[in-house]
């Protein structure tokens, strides 16, 4: 007889279970639902495992299951998949860089299977480093540091970056991207009393009222600024959408960071534009990665550069299976999940016609 509980399948590599799956969040999950751990390797770090052992592995253990998270390892979640269970209610994705490689989105609506991601997991510390940049950007502190190296340990003159703009109080921060790190951020700066204007046409209607931002043009946001950040994910929509054109917007004193994909702007005219000396980048992302040693990128004094690590925190690694316990608590308590994958946020992340509304 099939027990009353929920059954949930975890399907992922040995490696994520280790590092990803406190014992906490475990016992939390054992008290919500019946759970089950397949151990898979294979496949491209957020791509689908397609060896044909794998998938016959998750075939036999699918029968019924209420949910399956999946994670690096595990094959695609095809429509052959969700045929073989048909108990399924939910899927999840614990880090999958937004684009649900591992679950046939579409397949799972059509059979009103719902379907979340905790990816965002890391945008907890890219948030906080997106603020850290700002903060070091307004003080150009990379080419304080740099002088202390070489150095000039003396303190900047009365004319320096950092001295004559380096408070963020009061200033005005353009975001370009509003999703969840945006919406974190957002939250981070609250203190200090700017004004948020963000570029998202994919941000609905009444999200700006509701986190206290004014919605406006890509344009608006580049040349309006005192702090610009770049959050937008690449898409083929987005694929060096700030380019020289953009990049000339930007008014002098402001400073520019960036911690979505190196990909979303031009590196050349971003070089270019630095190299006139009046605006201070903070890059925690290029394009090349990782920096080529020989880059000019790398030499420009009103420039901080970080190796993307902006996400990369051991918590954040906790955090994506901590988000997903919350959300089968959710689910399977009877309310409605945070983080579902829906058709507006998947045009979202692939870069399709942004709905109105």
């Amino acid at each position: 007889m099939r027990s009353s509980r929920p059954k949930v399948l975890i399907v992922c590599s040995r490696e994520v279970h280790d590092l990803s799956f406190l014992a906490e969040d475990l016992e939390r999950l054992s008290a919500v639902a019946e759970w089950a751990w397949l151990e898979l390797e294979g496949g491209e770090a957020f791509g689908a495992n397609e060896d044909a052992g794998a998938i016959g592995q998750l075939m036999a253990k699918v029968g019924d299951v209420d949910g399956v998270v999946v994670s690096h390892g595990s094959p695609r979640i095809s429509a052959e998949v969700m045929d073989a269970a048909p108990q399924l209610k939910i899927i999840g994705e614990l880090e999958g860089d937004r684009f649900a490689y591992r679950i046939d989105v579409e397949a799972a609506w059509a059979r009103g299977i719902r379907t979340v991601d905790t990816t965002h997991g890391s945008s907890y510390p890219v948030a906080e480093w997106a603020l850290g940049l700002i903060l070091i950007s307004l003080r150009n502190a990379g080419e304080s540091f740099r002088k202390i190296l070489a150095g000039d340990t003396a303190k900047p003159a009365r004319d320096d970056f950092g001295f004559v703009h380096g408070e963020l109080t009061g200033k005005r921060v353009g975001l370009i991207g509003c999703g969840h790190i945006g919406r974190r951020l957002v939250k981070l700066l609250a203190p200090f009393e700017v004004e948020v204007r963000v570029y998202d046409p994919y941000l609905a209607s009444e999200m700006p009222d509701a986190i206290g931002v004014v919605k406006t043009s890509l344009e608006q946001v580049l040349s309006k600024s005192d702090a610009i950040v770049c959050l937008a994910p690449h898409t083929p929509a987005t694929e060096g959408m700030i380019g020289q054109r953009e990049l000339d917007l930007i008014p002098s004193n402001a400073v520019f960071v960036n911690v979505s994909r190196g990909v979303v702007v031009d590196s050349d005219a971003l070089i270019e534009r630095l190299k006139r000396g009046d605006i201070v980048a903070g890059l925690d992302v290029f394009d090349p990665e990782p920096i080529p040693p020989d880059s000019e990128i790398i030499g420009l004094p009103n420039v901080f550069l970080s190796p993307h690590i902006a996400g990369v925190t051991l918590a954040s690694r906790h955090r994506f299976f901590s988000l997903m316990v919350d959300e089968l608590e959710r689910f399977f308590g009877g309310e409605e999940p945070l983080f579902e994958l829906t058709p507006r946020s998947m045009a979202n992340r692939r870069g399709a016609a942004a709905e109105q509304g």
